[in-house]
């Protein structure tokens, strides 16, 4: 019966393949110094990719709590690269205030909700059995934070304009404390203290998949409340506003009536640039992503060097091989090997080596990377698009740098390879 010729192509790749990681396992030395720079090249890619993977990852989870169709106005950028002068400018503007968002939620007919919030402190916070960790954010938010927010109550109720109003000593907990201080739950009407001062707990939020750790670690309060206790409002704090539209075809139009409100509220002059920043999700991943552009382009460009001459290490090695077996070389043209087998033997070789290197580059540029995710206490991340880039790239490295030697190694004349010593 014969043989289909798919079935020979593979025996021979097969056959070749285990070839050249005999060749491999016999030159270890050799063939690791070889593949360094393979490991080099591959990890600066993949721990660069995979660092920009977790900080997209982290951006998408510090908003992930906004609702749909909502947006940010804040003082300050989400992020800059501009440098002090950058940040002199942007603390040169005047903070957003509750006055802000009292207009805004009177003006923006297209707006569902407008609410406002900010950090205050973090701190422990205590009940009568135990306490938790001295990391829990303490938030100041208004009653229409919670729409923007998505937010939604497990326990209890949700803040009222009456305790805004009162600045009342009441509080929203996250689901992750209230299952810890109060285990055998009935939170609501219990007394807890933060930093040493009483709160009466009127709601627990419940537990959602899209907020991580830090996004559940915290206490809401009224807004009055934090500006009475750690002052600041009006003059050097600024809010964050939470603007949540009717829904997403009215979204761009909510977004140009709140800035037109804002414009003239903190009198901007006609043709000046905004005195605040107006972000989304996606505004902020798109933001990222054009910043580290540069940063992206610049490492690929390094690392396509270090493959370059990694590729002409291996070039080198190959050489080397082809003059060492040359008798194997030989041998195997005698007992009927052709000049095909010969070449797809030492493009193998390289080939394999190549992305030998590539898999520990791959591995440790994981690692690596996610050192970052372990830093910032978010999930890990496996750029899986930009695995598969960099090992197709080794073998693209394998077969250029390999072609030459291989071809070298086909065409010596067996008779004189038999002779050789």
């Amino acid at each position: 019966m014969k043989v289909r010729t798919p079935t020979l192509l593979l025996a021979e790749v097969l056959e070749s393949f285990r070839m050249a990681m005999g060749a491999i396992a016999a030159h270890k030395l050799r063939a690791a110094l070889t593949l360094l720079g393979v490991v080099v090249g591959v990890f600066s890619i993949i721990v660069t990719m995979t660092a920009m993977r977790v900080l997209q990852s982290n951006i998408e989870r510090e908003l992930g709590g906004l609702g749909a169709h909502t947006f940010a106005v804040d003082k300050w950028p989400s992020m800059s690269f501009e440098g002090p002068e950058g940040w002199e400018k942007y603390r040169r503007r005047k903070p957003l205030t509750l006055q802000h968002h009292e207009v805004l939620r009177d003006r923006a007919s297209l707006a569902v909700a407008v609410g406002a919030e900010t950090w205050f402190t973090q701190g422990e916070v205590a009940s009568r059995t135990t306490k938790t960790d001295p990391d829990v954010q303490l938030l100041g938010v208004t009653p229409e934070t919670m729409a923007c927010k998505g937010w939604n109550i497990e326990e209890g109720r949700g803040l009222l304009a009456g305790d805004v109003d009162a600045a009342r000593f009441v509080c929203l907990l996250g689901n992750k404390h209230a299952k810890k201080l109060l285990p055998r739950g009935g939170a609501v009407e219990q007394t807890i203290k933060f930093d040493g001062v009483r709160h009466v707990v009127v709601g627990v939020l419940e537990s959602s998949s899209s907020m991580g750790e830090g996004q559940d670690n915290f206490v809401a309060v009224p807004i009055t409340l934090g500006l009475n206790r750690y002052g600041g409002g009006g003059t050097w704090r600024s809010l964050t506003l939470l603007v949540q539209a009717r829904d997403q075809p009215s979204y761009d139009d909510c977004v140009e009536q709140v800035r037109g409100i804002l414009r003239a509220a903190r009198k901007v002059p006609p043709g000046n640039p905004d005195d605040f920043e107006i972000s989304s999700n996606d505004s902020l991943i798109k933001q990222f992503r054009s910043l580290t552009f540069a940063v992206r382009v610049g490492v690929t460009v390094i690392s396509s060097i270090a493959l370059v001459a990694a590729g002409i290490g291996i070039m080198n090695i190959m050489l080397v091989a082809v003059t060492e077996r040359t008798r194997e070389i030989g041998i195997r043209r005698a007992i009927g090997a052709k000049k095909r087998n010969i070449m797809t033997q030492f493009i193998m070789e390289a080939v394999v080596l190549c992305e030998v290197g590539g898999v520990i580059g791959v591995a440790l540029g994981i690692l690596g990377g996610n050192g970052v995710a372990l830093f910032m206490k978010v999930p890990p991340v496996i750029p899986f698009d930009w695995i598969a880039i960099g090992l197709v790239i080794c073998s693209i490295v394998g077969i250029v740098f390999g072609t030459y030697p291989a071809y070298k190694a086909a065409n010596l004349d067996p008779i004189e390879s038999l002779r050789y010593e």
